[in-house]
């Protein structure tokens, strides 16, 4: 691997402070749930290409100042991975109320929050935990339980809910019984997305908090994590917040709990350990050829050629592998840009999305396409639809996802037979933008439940029939190149 040269930090000095004139940024406004991360990474690269971390702080001592701007240059490195630009306030938000003081603890209301436009937490389904702060346990719960009880042997009457230390805890089924649920509960673990379905982007459960030795001071968890289902989410501290007020009594009358605690859990794909899960293909009318899915996008496949399965390891550490059709590309998901007409004041695109997985059904799926014809009136027949807000993104992004009771469900691939979801789309143009030349007509990012699609490179793209095409042009120039050269011959012989 080369080694980093004193020039290259120098460069590197030099982008950083520009940025950080240009923009006026405070990278610490994004959280500091990224710096572990980004410190690791810093000391890795600087290790693997044969410099020290010393000579990385020397080469920017004039820049820092205080660790506050050492944490935002390290901060600089993996923003791009802890920041969706698509997505600028999406976070997954726990808030942690008391609702009132019992006899020897307090009633508490815990609300988890998804405000990712298009990133949902799908089955098994979110998992919380903390560690207690002193020696609290929970008596009781309702629209959630604690995966283990642990050791309540210290009590004789009534034994809690949970004593462990460090409680997990997971969401109640939707058929939960009525008196084991409560307000906005019971979900199975399921959190959809803030754009889609707001009111199923979030889910509360209650428990009473009892054993508090002393003078009834309630002392924040520590150490939040969840998951969902899998890695991903680093979580803030609890902090205090202003009380959470509530409407009642057909809000004629508000009510304040006691005491608020909040925490910002963010995702990040690096953490998640995630590989690719999907890839991008395209086709349009006016070429015959396709531009398929990279190769090896997701994996590659065995070398027998005559498998029609194949084996490869799950996005995430903690899931099986996944059984899915064996093809070049090895995505459990596939998306088809189809460029289907060209009329006068619109134009017509198929979007396919294709499910290549042999155990899996994508049930609450979504794709996120980001192309500047969104910009414009859009028709979409057989998907729901909407345009995002979005910060500093040239092009707009558009979100889709199925209709209820109809496609809202992507089913599992068979031996011979893909399953697919499938919609046409009719635009408006914008004369002064449109184009079918250099790839315009194609999309710039492709995401699907929120993970990114590989795209094709940019010289796979179908070409228009007059346009510059690797080959035509190669052998009309070279046949032209041998008329000369045989000319030429022909000439000197008969002279």
């Amino acid at each position: 691997m080369k080694s980093l040269t004193s020039s290259t930090f120098e460069e590197l000095y030099l982008c950083s402070k520009l940025l950080s004139q240009e923009t006026n940024m405070d990278l610490i406004s994004f959280g500091t749930g990224c710096f572990p991360l980004i410190f690791v990474l810093i000391i890795t690269m600087c290790t693997l290409s044969g410099n020290t971390l010393f000579l990385f702080s020397f080469s920017f001592l004039p820049f820092v100042s205080s660790l506050q701007t050492i944490e935002q240059l390290l901060t600089l490195s993996l923003i791009a991975d802890c920041y969706d630009s698509l997505d600028p306030s999406g976070n997954i938000a726990v808030t942690y109320d008391i609702v009132r003081w019992t006899d020897d603890g307090y009633q508490a209301r815990i609300t988890i929050q998804n405000y990712h436009q298009y990133r949902h937490i799908e089955k098994p389904g979110w998992q919380l935990g903390w560690t207690w702060a002193g020696t609290e346990v929970i008596w009781s719960m309702s629209g959630a339980f604690t995966t283990k009880q642990g050791n309540c042997s210290t009590f004789k009457s009534e034994i809690p809910h949970c004593c462990k230390k460090d409680p997990i805890i997971v969401d109640l089924a939707p058929e939960a019984p009525l008196e084991k649920r409560s307000d906005g509960c019971c979900h199975g673990g399921f959190l959809a997305a803030s754009a889609i379905n707001p009111s199923g982007s979030s889910v509360s459960f209650d428990m009473k908090v009892g054993n508090l030795r002393g003078n009834y001071t309630a002392h924040k968890p520590l150490n939040l994590t969840l998951m969902a289902p899998g890695l991903g989410y680093t979580c803030d501290e609890f902090v205090d917040t202003d009380p959470t007020i509530s409407s009642v009594i057909e809000g004629k009358r508000q009510e304040q709990v006691i005491r608020t605690w909040k925490s910002t859990c963010t995702y990040s794909t690096f953490l998640a350990n995630r590989s690719p899960t999907c890839c991008v293909s395209l086709s349009t009318f006016y070429n015959p050829e396709v531009t398929p899915c990279r190769l090896c996008s997701c994996g590659c496949k065995l070398a027998d050629n005559e498998a029609k399965s194949c084996i490869r390891q799950s996005s995430s550490p903690l899931s099986e592998r996944e059984l899915v059709q064996c093809t070049d590309h090895m995505c459990p998901l596939r998306v088809h840009w189809h460029i289907m007409k060209n009329y006068r004041n619109y134009w017509r695109v198929k979007l396919t999305i294709s499910n290549y997985n042999l155990g899996k059904n994508y049930s609450n799926w979504n794709v996120v396409v980001q192309h500047p014809g969104f910009s414009q009136l859009a028709t979409v027949y057989s998907f729901n639809n909407t345009v995002l807000p979005t910060v500093g993104v040239p092009d707009e992004v558009a979100l889709f996802w199925g209709l209820d009771f109809y496609n809202d469900a992507l089913l599992q691939a068979e031996e011979k037979q893909v399953g697919s979801v499938t919609t046409e789309i009719l635009l408006l143009k914008d004369m002064s933008s449109f184009t079918l030349s250099n790839g315009w007509a194609f999309p710039r990012r492709v995401y699907f439940n929120g993970e990114n699609c590989e795209m094709p490179l940019p010289d796979t793209f179908p070409m228009l029939p007059n346009g510059y095409s690797k080959n035509k042009p190669y052998s009309s120039h070279l046949s032209v190149l041998v008329l000369i050269y045989l000319t030429y011959k022909t000439i000197n012989f008969w002279s």
